[in-house]
């Protein structure tokens, strides 16, 4: 191996082992609400920072590496009443099939998510309640956790919607987030949004309390497990999460209080094997 591909494989391993997956949950709809509701800007700002957080190529190594679609799960079915064809509310904020991310149901999922790292960046999961995720979908995602968490470790993201089996109940019999088996929601809050306030961390990813209010949600986290309150409703109780860190199959995030000098060695190991002069 040349000094070169020694130094990049390097820089590639540290980046991912200093900041591990980026995960975005929240309780909001915007796959629904980037196409109807009473704030289409909002909901869509939603999506565009939280696909940007878990697409970032500068902590999703996969994504520097060229794997720069993301894959979007959600059932193809005819939306029930209540229901919308999230995907279109992904189009509506900004994204392009085909080109920026691929759509796929139960049909194909299983085959998708062989593809995890090489073809996707990230997976977007779609709502229940008003996208069209199903039960199909979800036990699918649920019965590759040990995938998904391993993709996550790796540097890889994923960005999740609202799935409290609400409305026309597509996700009876499935658990919850639970391809993320320490998540715990309290399913079926159904609320509209108002005085909804974004944390000094939300804001930091650049969301406003314009963007978390005027449309509606559908369920909220039990806990924060290790991970940063992005925003909370009226009652305080927690709406988005988000966070870049490895994750443990069961006990949630893992905290890396070194992860910072881990990257300064790093750093400092490629610009000592860059300047190193060769032995004679």
């Amino acid at each position: 191996m040349t000094r070169s591909a020694m130094m990049g494989a390097l820089a590639l391993m540290l980046a991912s082992s200093a900041f591990g997956g980026s995960i975005f949950l929240t309780g909001h709809d915007p796959d629904f609400h980037a196409q109807l509701g009473g704030n289409l800007s909002g909901a869509r700002n939603i999506n565009t920072i939280a696909i940007g957080y878990t697409m970032d190529a500068a902590f999703n190594p996969y994504v520097a590496g060229g794997a720069d679609k993301f894959l979007f799960v959600e059932s193809k079915i005819s939306p029930p009443g209540g229901h919308v064809n999230g995907v279109n509310g992904i189009v509506a904020s900004g994204y392009s099939a085909g080109t920026d991310f691929e759509h796929h149901d139960a049909a194909t999922l299983a085959s998708e998510l062989d593809l995890l790292g090489t073809k996707y960046g990230a997976i977007v999961v779609a709502s229940d309640f008003g996208g069209v995720l199903t039960a199909a979908e979800l036990n699918i995602l649920n019965s590759r956790s040990a995938d998904i968490i391993s993709f996550l470790n790796h540097g890889g993201g994923i960005y999740a919607m609202a799935n409290s089996n609400s409305q026309a109940q597509l996700t009876s019999g499935a658990t919850a987030y639970g391809y993320l088996p320490f998540v715990v929601t309290a399913p079926q809050v159904n609320q509209n949004e108002t005085g909804f306030t974004v944390t000094a961390f939300g804001a930091s990813l650049g969301l406003a309390n314009s963007d978390v209010n005027g449309n509606a949600s559908h369920n909220v986290f039990a806990a924060t497990f290790g991970m940063q309150i992005v925003d909370v409703d009226a009652s305080g109780r927690i709406l988005s999460l988000a966070t870049r860190s490895r994750i443990d199959d069961d006990e949630g995030v893992v905290p890396e209080p070194s992860s910072a000098l881990l990257l300064l060695a790093g750093v400092g190991l490629v610009v000592f094997l860059g300047r190193r002069r060769p032995q004679r």
